[in-house]
């Protein structure tokens, strides 16, 4: 291990639980600034995203693709660059729940957790196998970390910040099928997380906005909210992140966030549930958090004090390291040191060696897709008749109509059917692709589109290929008025060709 270690201070050994935010696409000063924090506050990890302006995409009104070119050699640069000058090798995280994809351009996506969810045979078998391939493009690029993935049960369908996060609404298949996930990704030599403790999913209120209360009993959320957890403990999981929400029912009836609660992460994970390994704190900049304490470091201290090992997206690192170091207890400060250098030493972080630009298989990867879809993509509602299908195509009575799709599909060239124009049709294809997968402004769903599609349904015999997240088939209208439909849950060029196969 680096010799480095034996001399440290109590400073030094506090900072290496700091993992402050680290932006790919960012202005030379800000790059600086992370190498100021690296060789003066020898911070020991760095958490990467995308860019300052798209760090909340997932959640503001905000573009969801920036462009920009590059990102993932910028990335790699980036790496080398900071782990040159750190005296302890940096761990490197990434926030990937979806691959390397969520936060870097040209690099393999995977499909979201609620399509994971939806496979219909040996799902944790694949869910695992997609894990590792996203592990493995991970250490290939030299992150260390992946804070992935959710084992929040999705049960409120309003839920603004889980949803396609989320492997679904039933506590069992999410506890296999996140722990599945961590497996593949430790398989593949990079660290996992089970997120976020004590469960996310019944909530209405973005924690990146505000405070979600969740009003349930201990005895409910021992039913749904915590099973995953306690499932991913008893079977070997080596790290859980805590989210920002309040559960006045395990914290005396005070709304006080998770993250922050000793009662939840020291009195309940660690000691009543079993946890051992090591607890991440969930961003420290988001404002379920961040608003109540304008004091720099104040909110450092409250979550390390509560239990975290790891502070993630600290935007006060050195008056963070300051209130440690004068308010906890020695015994804490070593045991938090000696849990993250365990960590450093199991995934390789002492071995850095400067990186080259990895190339991805894309080949497998497209394979990999292929063999996903044919096992989610799915009619869900109704039937189709192949053979009346093609009757009414070589009729001249079938009509075709493509919504939310801006020319990236080939899903009417791959169908290879002749079509009439919609008012001369008996019969219709209605093919949706849905603009994003978060729930905001229905789905990002244009309402009089979505008025066109249900009179449409109601007009003509009509089948529905729905290219997206299912939560958004609510959006449009009674499912019954369609003779059948199919959810494909993602709109990948693989998932299309498997949606036409059930057509033609």
């Amino acid at each position: 291990m680096n010799t480095a270690l034996t001399t440290l201070n109590k400073k030094q050994k506090i900072a290496q639980a700091f993992s402050p935010a680290a932006f790919i696409h960012d202005t030379e000063e800000n790059y600086r600034e992370i190498e100021r924090m690296i060789l003066e506050e020898e911070i020991g990890g760095l958490t990467f995203f995308h860019s300052r302006h798209s760090a909340a995409a997932n959640f503001e009104k905000r573009a969801e693709v920036l462009d920009e070119s590059g990102t993932f050699e910028k990335l790699i640069q980036l790496i080398n660059r900071y782990q040159k000058l750190a005296k302890i090798p940096l761990l490197i995280s990434i926030d990937g729940e979806y691959g390397l994809a969520m936060r870097v351009e040209n690099t393999p996506q995977y499909p979201f957790n609620i399509t994971l969810g939806s496979i219909q045979k040996d799902a944790e078998k694949w869910v695992k196998e997609v894990g590792f391939r996203m592990g493995r493009d991970m250490k290939r690029s030299g992150i260390h970390l992946n804070l992935a993935p959710c084992a929040d049960v999705n049960t409120n369908p309003n839920n603004p910040v889980i949803g396609y996060r989320s492997f679904g609404d039933q506590a069992e298949k999410v506890a296999k099928l996140s722990l599945a996930a961590y497996q593949g990704m430790k398989k593949a030599g990079i660290g996992a997380c089970l997120k976020h403790f004590p469960g996310h999913g019944d909530t209405e209120v973005d924690s990146h906005l505000g405070l979600p209360i969740l009003h349930k009993t201990k005895e409910e959320l021992e039913k749904e909210e915590l099973l995953p957890f306690q499932y991913g403990i008893e079977h070997g999981v080596e790290m859980i992140m805590v989210g920002h929400l309040a559960v006045p029912a395990l914290t005396g009836g005070r709304d006080i966030p998770a993250s922050i609660s000793r009662e939840l992460i020291t009195d309940l994970l660690k000691k009543e549930m079993g946890f051992e390994g090591l607890v991440i704190s969930d961003a420290l900049n988001m404002k379920a958090v961040a608003k109540y304490f304008p004091e720099p470091g104040q909110l450092e201290w409250e979550a390390f004090y509560a239990g975290n090992d790891i502070l993630c997206f600290s935007d006060h690192v050195k008056e963070g390291i300051e209130k440690i170091a004068e308010n906890a207890a020695e015994e804490d400060i070593e045991t938090v040191f000696g849990k993250i250098m365990d960590l450093k030493q199991k995934l390789g972080v002492f071995d850095f060696q400067a990186l080259e630009v990895p190339e991805f298989d894309w080949t497998s990867h497209s394979q990999l897709q292929k063999d996903l879809a044919n096992n989610y993509v799915s009619v869900i509602s109704g039937s189709i008749n192949k053979t009346q299908l093609q009757e009414f195509a070589q009729a001249g009575k079938l009509g075709y109509k493509e919504f939310f799709s801006p020319g990236k599909s080939r899903f009417s060239e791959l169908l290879d059917l002749p079509f009439v124009s919609m008012d001369q049709a008996e019969k219709a294809l209605i093919a949706v692709f849905v603009p994003t997968h978060k729930p905001l402004n229905q789905f990002g769903m244009d309402s009089e589109i979505l008025e066109e599609i249900k009179a449409i349904a109601q007009s003509k015999t009509s089948i529905l290929i729905h290219f997206g997240n299912p939560l958004a088939l609510k959006h449009l209208g009674n499912l019954k008025d369609f003779e059948a439909v199919i959810c494909a849950y993602q709109g990948f060029g693989e998932v299309q060709k498997v949606a036409v196969k059930l057509l033609v």
